[in-house]
């Protein structure tokens, strides 16, 4: 696939950039090396290539969830610069 200068201005447009025009010849160059890269990989057969969502084996650390008491509610509350026994007081946000 050939990069046309026309491509690397509406590549800069979707990706919000303003490239110099000494740039955008530099980075069609490098799009048609990306583009050249793909189809490279394109060839290969990968009929019997299972599909992964990483290189490496990932598992789940994730320890057991237990049932822990929580904070005294008193404790908590207890720097709250406004609040009643029960919550905090907050300045409204939302008209």
């Amino acid at each position: 696939m050939k990069i046309t200068q026309e491509l690397v201005d509406y590549v800069s447009t979707l990706s919000r950039l303003r490239l110099p025009e000494a740039e955008k010849a530099k980075m069609a160059a490098e799009m048609e090396q990306i583009v050249s890269y793909m189809d490279t990989l394109s060839t290969l057969d990968t009929d019997h290539v299972e599909p992964m969502s990483h290189i490496f084996p990932l598992k789940n650390v994730l320890r057991p969830d237990e049932v822990l008491p929580s904070s005294p509610r008193e404790e908590l509350l207890a720097g709250a610069p406004d609040g009643d026994a029960e919550t905090f007081r907050v300045p409204k946000a939302v008209e």
